[in-house]
């Protein structure tokens, strides 16, 4: 097929020796199965960021580290080129986050480069050597659907102990290769550790694969493996093997309710205070 525009750098470069055909086209971007030397591989071209339907929301970027200080000063304002910047920053999250599960053992397909807004990673192949289906493209017993869970839940783990969450994870982003799912996508990834709403986005990936396998197996319907998964990782007992229960004992102790309104009255005290203070301040500067 003829060379997409965005693609012909990397031909020109050598690193794509032919763009064989588009294997599909989403909100973010548009995937290409391309030949290097004798190997098929995947070409992940992102959209520019005005053509993308996908929202770069704050909840996801949240606790990302910039380590060029002059990046970071550009990113927090509304200038062209801290605009580029941010969008730089957006695209780089997913090429950074495969590096760094594919290093801990989580089954993402391996990267091989990032040039210009392509990603060249591994081609997720069937036993034909076809493009590998999505999970929301297969059938699944009873008791695929709880070996299948299983594994994914094992993923998410892995990928927690290694300090992200997916943030988007559902039946649409994950590939059925013949040993087990691969995890895709992932230019939304969160920092655990430094991003407020991560529990809230871990328990709702884990919550997504129980809707989607309970379709098949309706005891996992009644499981809860986000939470148990959230209050291991915040212990600091959860590891990559950690065996899991699917269960959590949920706190029915009832809030002190008196106890919440003498600390919200004490910080309302202090605030009128602190309040007084500066405007003390402020009548002995007009007195100088």
């Amino acid at each position: 097929m003829k060379v997409p525009k965005r693609l012909q750098p990397l031909v020109d470069d050598g690193m794509v020796d032919e763009v064989l055909y588009q294997l599909m086209s989403g909100k973010e971007a548009q995937v290409y199965v391309v030949r290097c030397g004798d190997q098929a591989r995947c070409a992940k071209v992102f959209k520019e960021s005005q053509k993308r339907s996908f929202k770069q929301a704050v909840e996801y970027q949240e606790g990302r580290k910039v380590r060029n200080t002059r990046r970071a000063r550009a990113m927090s304002k509304k200038t062209r080129y801290g605009q580029k910047e941010q969008e730089d920053a957006w695209l780089n999250a997913e090429v950074d986050a495969l590096y760094r599960l594919a290093a801990a053992g989580v089954r993402v397909p391996e990267p091989f480069g990032f040039v210009d807004g392509v990603l060249l990673m591994e081609l997720v192949t069937d036993d034909d050597g076809k493009a590998a289906p999505r999970l929301d493209d297969v059938m699944f017993t009873p008791e695929q659907a709880l070996e299948y869970h299983d594994m994914i839940i094992g993923e998410v783990v892995r990928m927690l102990s290694a300090g992200l969450i997916h943030g988007d994870l559902s039946e649409f982003n994950v590939l059925v290769e013949p040993e087990g799912p691969v995890i895709i996508d992932l230019p939304q990834a969160v920092n655990a550790s430094g991003n407020n709403n991560a529990g809230r986005m871990l328990e709702r990936d884990v919550d997504n694969m129980r809707r989607y396998f309970g379709k098949y197996a309706p005891e996992l319907l009644i499981t809860d493996y986000g939470k148990e998964i959230w209050a291991l990782y915040e212990s600091g007992d959860l590891h990559p093997d950690t065996e899991l229960t699917g269960c959590f004992e949920h706190d029915t102790q009832s809030a002190d309710v008196d106890e919440l309104m003498a600390v919200i009255e004490a910080a309302k005290e202090e605030e009128s205070e602190r309040q007084e203070r500066m405007r003390d301040d402020e009548d002995d500067d007009g007195l100088r």
